[in-house]
């Protein structure tokens, strides 16, 4: 069976980027997923097209078919105050090169990188860190197989069913502030001056930033 639209496929990889090794799948752990639905990024789906199990090659991805160019309009100056948790600023935070895992505005999560520390800013470059590299592949195809009905419609691991309500995401709506899932404690919010917009902070370590770019940092 090839490899074509709605199929699930399982495929052993390993990912170097300039001569080093970025990522590979465990010993006997393939990586799965389904043809054809944007779970993978498009060069990697395009080089697998038409083959079939037991197939060895490598597949070269350019940044435009990977995880794009770096974008400058991906970075943003943030408060330093966003930064503080518990009266405390998270200095460990603040080194160049930090990845921080952040909320944006509509919940989910992205990976901010400390590009800059300022006196009174933080630069956080919000580009994928393979951003504008070209990726390199060999891979291996394991098996492919026909998707089912309920892969199609909840994905390989359910990755199409609707969040879950009680799910902790504390950021932003807009300039109404932040919200707190009930019988949950230690919130507040507060406006930076001059800023159009709220950010709001969890005493066990997560807060965001309303601004040009809603963001919450998580410990």
């Amino acid at each position: 069976m090839k490899i074509e639209q709605n199929k699930v496929v399982a495929v052993a990889y390993c990912l170097t980027v300039e001569g080093k090794v970025i990522d590979q799948s465990p010993e006997g752990q393939p990586l799965e997923y389904i043809h054809g639905t944007h779970m993978m990024i498009a060069g990697f789906e395009k080089g697998l097209e038409g083959h079939e199990p037991g197939d060895k090659f490598s597949i070269v991805v350019s940044p435009e078919e990977g995880y794009g160019t770096v974008n400058p309009q991906l970075r943003f100056d943030i408060p330093k105050s966003s930064f503080v948790v518990g009266g405390v600023l998270r200095e460990d935070l603040l080194k160049i090169g930090t990845i921080v895992p952040m909320f944006n505005s509509t919940g989910h999560v992205v990976q901010g990188t400390v590009a800059e520390v300022k006196e009174e800013t933080v630069t956080m470059d919000f580009n994928h860190q393979l951003a504008g590299k070209t990726l390199n592949f060999d891979v291996e195809v394991v098996s492919v197989r026909d998707a089912t009905k309920k892969e199609l419609d909840e994905g390989l691991h359910g990755e199409y069913l609707p969040l879950e309500e009680e799910e902790e995401h504390h950021c932003c709506h807009g300039k109404g502030g932040c919200h707190k899932h009930d019988g949950e404690e230690g919130h507040h919010c507060h406006k930076h001056d001059g800023e159009d917009g709220e950010c709001c902070q969890k005493d066990s370590g997560e807060c965001c930033h309303k601004g040009e770019h809603d963001c919450c940092s998580k410990k």
